[in-house]
């Protein structure tokens, strides 16, 4: 069974208790759960960490593994300060679509410059946790 890995970065574990004015109320454990019923026949994998070498670990390990056909990836904060995290996504062979919960152009400025968007295949932002299916939907499509 090809698999899909939904990556998150920091403080996304947080999700449905940190700032539900920005990201909503739903836990990852629904999207994930919600994921997994509405994509039968792909495996959907998940993996958080706070850590970026945690991040850059998993990227390396899956980004070569024929079962994965793509990483749908929100790196929270990283996605701004991380040129290490793009050196990985550029590194591994598996298609990377960035994900954002929140439309991060239309919040502060630092937000507005991603490291790693020349590096993933596309981006999807702004569309809270369904952000998560479309980044799925995109890579069934490569």
């Amino acid at each position: 069974m090809k698999t899909i890995l939904i990556l998150n970065g920091p403080n996304l574990n947080l999700l449905g208790t940190r700032e539900p004015e920005i990201y909503g109320s739903t836990t990852m454990e629904d999207v994930i759960a919600d994921l997994r019923e509405r994509f039968d026949g792909i495996e959907i994998e998940y993996f958080q960490s706070n850590h970026e070498g945690d991040l850059i670990d998993k990227i390396h390990e899956v980004g070569f593994d024929r079962q994965y056909i793509g990483i749908a990836f929100n790196a929270g904060a990283y996605t701004h300060t991380s040129l290490a995290i793009a050196d990985a996504i550029s590194a591994v062979k598996v298609p990377v679509v960035e994900v954002h919960i929140s439309n991060v152009h239309a919040r502060e400025a630092i937000r507005h410059t991603s490291l790693i968007s020349p590096v993933c295949c596309g981006v999807i932002a702004g569309f809270g946790v369904d952000s998560y299916r479309l980044a799925v939907e995109a890579i069934m499509n490569f």
